[in-house]
């Protein structure tokens, strides 16, 4: 395996690199999910008890503990408790906003990923094919084996971008649909409560 990487040459490098970094984000955005969602049911819960036996500093104070995007909704609609519904759902709509981009935060990367390590390899290949015919060139056709190994060659660093591009770009897909049923479950859950405090 790592005779095939070395001869890939030094484009390789750089095809390694992206699928270090593309897996550390998938990782790391998973595991945000989930605690995301676990605690969304039992925040949302608890918050509701909180307020419906008269205890909004308590229920302000739980979401100030939890430092979560569903906590941070549910804060801005307990801070205007009383208001009419129309302008608390206008504030969670705009801390919604906020709290969606930040879910969404280095999935750009990762298609911007997934769009270049193809073209790595595609480069790695034309660089080596024009290393190959350079040497054709210049010391004429040689034996097939020779020709054939500096065509396979110049091909590995193609094979290592599709390689590294096609599970990218799964792993794109994915975290894409996680964050749209997490941004439905944050808007039913902060409007559960936004239908509760306002008037």
């Amino acid at each position: 395996m790592l005779e095939i990487f070395y001869k890939g040459g030094p484009l390789m490098y750089p095809i390694l690199v992206c699928s270090m970094i593309a897996w550390a984000i998938f990782f790391d955005r998973l595991w945000n999910y989930y605690n995301i969602r676990k605690n969304l049911r039992p925040l949302t819960r608890e918050v509701d008890r909180l307020y419906r036996s008269g205890q909004l500093d308590g229920a302000i104070d739980l979401c100030l503990q939890n430092k979560t995007p569903l906590s941070r909704l549910l804060l801005a609609a307990l801070r205007q408790a009383g208001s009419s519904r129309s302008h608390i759902k206008t504030l969670v709509e705009e801390v919604s906003g906020r709290e969606i981009a930040a879910l969404e935060r280095y999935l750009g990367l990762l298609g911007t990923i997934a769009t270049i390590t193809p073209l790595l390899g595609l480069l790695g290949t034309v660089l080596g094919m024009i290393r190959a015919f350079t040497v054709i060139a210049t010391e004429g056709v040689g034996t097939p084996a020779t020709l054939g190994g500096g065509i396979s060659e110049a091909l590995i660093t193609t094979a290592a971008g599709l390689s590294v591009a096609v599970p990218v770009i799964l792993l794109h897909k994915y975290l894409s649909s996680r964050v749209d049923r997490l941004t439905l479950d944050l808007e039913e859950a902060s409007m559960q409560i936004v239908d509760l405090v306002g008037r």
